[in-house]
């Protein structure tokens, strides 16, 4: 296509899906409309909607103790849905890991319907660790949940492994949004994985949520119908009419993933690419520097700084722009440069990001 796209989110798409969803774009599969037009309740869309679910399932390995829901609203609506479905009334407590921006907000709404706490916080290392102990953080044994965020787009740090919840349900939460489908999951671990789509597995509009089937159907009194989980297990999500484009493209990129040979073989490239980017910032001497602790390194999200400052870091994402790489620019709250590397941004973007990085670092010493 002739750019690079390292936005964050909405975020890039396989070509391949791209041109298959353009192809079948005014005539779905021989039916004469398009799959933005037709019932949400009709057979063509019940096929897509059910391979869509098959393949997810296939892909994480979901096993079927989980309901699988697409959703809408975002990964912020079940910031609230969390607490709202989990705790039983908003006394009950609950535990959160805050390791950066998003893990932070979904702590402060959950404080709306649960006595939400917290666990570990990173703030004062500006959001760039995590624990070195999970064992160590202080965890509540009457919270209903412990909420992680599993990798934080804004800061760019990503857990390895997952703490063991101590409360006595053992119930561990995660919104995946920026790392979802990007390297095998043990979903079994969770109680409820919630994400939105739009970083890895398609357009902005739809959330999945996979919630274990035990956890449903017990929803404080004041949850909003389209916020109980029960109205979306019990009617397939199609409870009303769901985002069924945003659905239907999710399913042509698990198909993909599948074709790659599933998350094992998803999550190899994905260390390469990153491997490579980090590489290029730990040889810069200090030229660039990438603030997070290596161990917790995200290999999604990769925030970086000039040591020159911001009018260099102006000039470099104004120049890379010209060269075809956009969206380089770092979230508002941190500044700096941010190159976002999901599933789709190929090999041959990373590398000529490294190359321009190089060569703007000989041209401007």
């Amino acid at each position: 296509r002739g750019v690079y796209n390292f936005a964050a989110g909405p975020a890039t798409l396989p070509l391949s899906v791209l041109q298959r969803a353009q192809a079948e774009l005014v005539d779905y599969r021989g039916s004469g409309m398009s799959i933005m037009e037709m019932s949400h309740r009709g057979k063509e869309f019940d096929a897509a909607i059910k391979k869509a679910e098959a393949d997810l399932r296939a892909l994480l390995a979901v096993p079927d103790t989980h309901e699988v829901l697409f959703l809408q609203g975002g990964a912020t609506t079940q910031f609230a849905a969390a607490p709202l479905n989990l705790c039983a009334s908003p006394a009950d407590p609950a535990d959160f890991v805050v390791s950066g921006s998003w893990s932070d907000k979904a702590f402060k709404e959950a404080k709306k319907y649960s006595a939400a706490s917290v666990a570990w916080s990173g703030k004062a290392a500006k959001y760039t660790s995590l624990p070195a102990d999970f064992g160590a953080m202080s965890q509540n044994p009457e919270a209903r949940f412990l909420h992680i965020c599993s990798n934080e787009t804004i800061h760019g740090v990503e857990f390895k492994d997952y703490p063991e919840p101590r409360n006595e349900a053992g119930l561990l939460v995660a919104d995946m949004s920026s790392n979802f489908c990007s390297k095998p999951v043990d979903v079994s671990r969770f109680g409820l994985i919630y994400a939105g789509a739009q970083k890895n597995v398609g357009p902005s509009g739809v959330t999945i949520a996979i919630v274990r089937k035990d956890l449903v159907g017990s929803a404080q009194p004041i949850t909003p119908v389209m916020l109980d989980y029960k109205t979306h297990a019990d009617n397939a999500s199609l409870y009303n009419t769901p985002p069924c484009f945003a659905i239907y493209i999710c399913g042509l990129v698990f198909e993909d993933l599948l074709a790659q040979g599933g998350l094992a073989e998803v999550e190899k490239k994905n260390q390469h690419k990153a491997g490579i980017l980090y590489d290029t910032i730990d040889a810069s001497a200090g030229y660039f520097v990438c603030p997070v602790d290596k161990p917790v390194r995200s290999l999604m999200n990769v925030p970086f700084t000039l040591a020159k400052g911001a009018d260099s870091e102006k000039q470099f994402i104004a120049e890379a722009a010209k060269e075809g790489m956009l969206q380089l620019k770092g979230h508002r709250s941190v500044g700096g440069v941010r190159a976002s590397i999901y599933n789709a941004m190929p090999l041959s973007g990373v590398e000529k990001l490294v190359a321009f990085m190089k060569d703007f670092q000989a041209r401007n010493p």
